[in-house]
């Protein structure tokens, strides 16, 4: 084994799995390139636009500058990862019923993010979500149809 290479075990989207990866890899380089999950996208590459978002032990991280060898015993979960069954979450058939996704390029990075900050179980005002939702860049929407979305589910608000 080189000395730029690392086994490591970590689960995505609850399959555990163990890789032999360059220490020099970043996650979304494994995730999209090794493993073909493509719902995290390559945007800026520095960590700022949050198309690359996936969760990490329940945390959103971008994963264009989160080292591979960081997820070593880690639970990663993607945009693939959400749904059970091929079923919509709330969160995702929240931002179609809203019109939050258009291009739908930094769609999935928001969805996660809104995800864990659902899984929170808090109430939020809008300046929260706003707040919370800041790292991401769209071009499309506005926001305003991305923040409705957001709140409707995680303040559990009725149509």
């Amino acid at each position: 084994m080189s000395s730029t290479l690392k086994k490591i075990k970590f689960t995505v989207n609850g399959r555990e799995l163990e890789l032999e990866i360059d220490i020099r890899e970043s996650l979304l380089d494994i995730l999209r390139d090794r493993l073909e999950l493509t719902g995290a996208k390559r945007g800026c590459e520095v960590g700022e636009c949050g198309a690359c978002t996936v969760m990490v032990n329940g945390e959103p991280v971008d994963s264009c500058i989160y080292l591979g060898v960081w997820a070593e015993g880690k639970e990663i979960i993607t945009v693939e990862g959400l749904s059970a069954k091929g079923e919509l979450t709330a969160m995702q058939q929240s931002f179609i019923d809203e019109g939050a996704v258009q291009c739908g390029f930094c769609t999935p990075g928001l969805v996660v993010s809104a995800t864990a900050l659902e899984s929170g179980h808090k109430k939020m005002s809008g300046d929260e979500i706003k707040r919370e939702l800041s790292g991401h860049l769209c071009r499309c929407t506005g926001y305003k149809q991305i923040s409705t979305a957001v709140d409707k589910v995680i303040n559990k608000k009725e149509p």
